[in-house]
């Protein structure tokens, strides 16, 4: 069964390659982006205004192919692609919070940016934290690592 997306606008970030980007939107405060929204979409912000933080989900539109077991960039030993954030992924698709500064228009002003320029925007969500956040029991492998992941950056490992 064939599944199709198609882009609601491109995301734009100061990140022209993949090798020293955060890895997660929370290593990423401060660094803003904007989001170009197809002008047809425009009626579908009404609202957003009121919401401070978004979840972008979006293609990883650089990435090709996929391992079913990878090296993620926060740790050194292997795990199955589902238990990491890797983004060569059987669907190459990427999920973002980033907190949403202003809209004019069809143009978004977001911080905490996490991909390349460029990236198609799949579509927006609200970030609502009777949703979002849950108490959680585990972890993974995460609660291995030492040092503060946020400092973590990309490297060519899925290029």
């Amino acid at each position: 069964m064939a599944i199709t997306f198609n882009s609601i606008g491109t995301i734009q970030t100061p990140f022209k390659s993949k090798e020293g980007m955060p890895v997660q939107s929370s290593g990423s405060k401060g660094i803003k982006g904007i989001i170009v929204l197809k002008k047809r979409f425009i009626k579908g912000l009404l609202d957003l205004e009121h919401f401070s933080h978004i979840h972008l989900i979006y293609q990883f539109h650089r990435s090709e192919g996929f391992d079913l077991q990878v090296i993620p960039f926060l740790d050194n030993q292997p795990h199955g692609i589902f238990a990491t954030r890797a983004p060569r992924r059987p669907n190459a698709i990427g999920l973002s919070v980033v907190k949403l500064i202003s809209i004019h228009d069809n143009i978004l002003e977001v911080e905490n940016v996490d991909m390349l320029d460029g990236t198609p925007l799949l579509d927006i969500k609200p970030y609502v934290a009777q949703f979002d956040i849950h108490k959680i029991e585990k972890s993974g492998w995460i609660n291995r690592i030492t040092g503060n992941p946020n400092e973590v950056r990309s490297d060519d490992r899925f290029s």
